[in-house]
């Protein structure tokens, strides 16, 4: 027997039970951004590598350490997207969207990243990014928090996360406080954990997101960011306050949030929650108005966010806030014995998947008896059976039975869609 070919370690694959609450979120998720005025835009999973070096960033870790990069056969250095926002970028400016244009777009995909995989990170993991371009006002940063915050209302989540926020100012302003801050860490080097020492070198403000605890002391007493922002950046940050505390958005200002891509500037934020241990983070982003320009465009500000489907699917199931319509695949069964009811059967599932849109009918096939199919029926979750016998199509009539009661009555076939959807109460 030839071996068994298995996934690749941190790529999983969506079954059936769990693509239904996928679907369930991904389409919350697309209802919510319609209503904001994001249209959706779609770019390849393969980029130029040079896209991530200069929009990411060489010094991220993601650059550093968790790119899937290879050669094709050109010799041409290509990588398996990492994150969606410079891909967008980049796909948004080659079609001409972004000078001089207002864009509010958003997407949703896979990204690879080669990192330990554990439970809320893995190698292939699902992300839906919104981007908005062509806006520089805070206004647009409160605007997309405020998006943030309603979805979350939407699925239930709203109690279980908390909103933090910062402001990391101008590059001139963080040029400045990075060097105060190599300064200060310089001298206490040794007390920190080993990628922190790495980044005093690459990329310090990094170091401000260590979970190491001894990182952590020293940097109790460190410069804070907060110390050298402007009166413009800090303007733009009162602002974004403002339109959040107007609209009953509570957060938390947290000085040590930097996030970790280079291209940010001004507005940060994470959602994070308690429920999910070490993957606290559920959704991030802020504001990035160098980036369009770094790329290779013209100067266009940009502000956005991106949110990981698998860890917003695991806390929805962790907290029990999946509906039972989400978790449903079968509305309707039909059962027929014999050939004449079987060819019947047929035209009755058509009539009602023509009559009644959204509705899912799964038609019994391949025989068998009574007792097996009414037991296949009970095993699809249906909430209804249709019953056909030759009884039944001689007297142009259909059996319906409630999965839940146990309850059965006789319909006219005729009558079928309005008896169905009564019972379904989709009235």
């Amino acid at each position: 027997m030839a071996r068994k070919i298995q996934a690749i370690r941190g790529m999983n694959d969506i079954l059936p039970g769990q693509s239904s609450i996928w679907q369930y979120l991904e389409s919350t998720v697309a209802d919510v951004v319609k209503s904001y005025g994001y249209q959706q835009i779609r770019f390849p999973i393969v980029e130029n590598t040079d896209l991530f070096k200069r929009g990411v960033g060489e010094t991220t870790d993601i650059v550093e350490k968790e790119m899937y990069t290879f050669e094709d056969r050109n010799g041409e250095s290509l990588t398996l997207r990492p994150e969606g926002t410079a891909s967008c970028v980049r796909a948004a400016d080659q079609a001409g969207l972004l000078f001089n244009q207002v864009q509010r777009l958003w997407y949703t995909g896979p990204m690879f990243r080669y990192e330990r995989p554990q439970k809320g990170r893995y190698r292939q993991f699902h992300q839906i990014g919104v981007e908005a371009f062509g806006m520089a006002s805070a206004d647009v940063d409160a605007e997309l928090i405020v998006l943030t915050a309603r979805l979350w209302k939407k699925l239930g989540l709203l109690e279980h996360v908390e909103l933090q926020l910062n402001t990391i100012g101008l590059a001139s302003e963080r040029e400045t406080y990075k060097a105060a801050l190599v300064d200060y860490l310089t001298g206490f080097k040794d007390q920190l954990d080993e990628d922190s020492q790495r980044r005093l070198g690459t990329n310090p403000l990094r170091i401000l997101d260590s979970k190491d605890e001894a990182t952590q002391t020293v940097l109790d007493n460190a410069p804070s960011l907060e110390e050298f922002i402007g009166e413009e950046s800090q303007a733009h940050f009162d602002r974004v306050q403002a339109i959040l505390t107007a609209n009953d958005v509570p957060f938390v200002i947290n000085h040590r949030l930097v996030r970790g891509l280079d291209y940010y500037g001004k507005t940060v934020f994470e959602w994070v929650t308690s429920h999910l241990g070490s993957q606290a983070t559920i959704c991030a982003g802020g504001r990035y108005d160098g980036l369009v320009e770094q790329l290779g465009g013209k100067s266009t500000p940009g502000v956005g966010f991106a949110m990981g489907i698998e860890r917003l699917v695991l806390l929805l199931e962790t907290l029990e806030l999946i509906p039972e319509e989400a978790k449903a695949s079968t509305d309707v069964f039909v059962v027929s014995l014999g050939d004449e009811a079987e060819l019947a059967s047929t035209v009755l599932a058509e009539k009602l998947r023509s009559e009644m849109k959204g509705v899912t009918i799964l038609r019994h096939c391949g025989g068998g008896n009574f007792k097996s199919q009414m037991k296949k029926a009970n095993n699809s979750g249906a909430r209804l059976t249709l019953i056909l016998g030759q009884e039944e199509v001689d007297g142009g009539v259909c059996q319906v039975k409630d999965m839940q009661t146990g309850d059965q009555e006789s319909c006219e076939i005729s009558e079928i869609a309005n008896c169905v959807s009564a019972k379904l109460q989709l009235n």
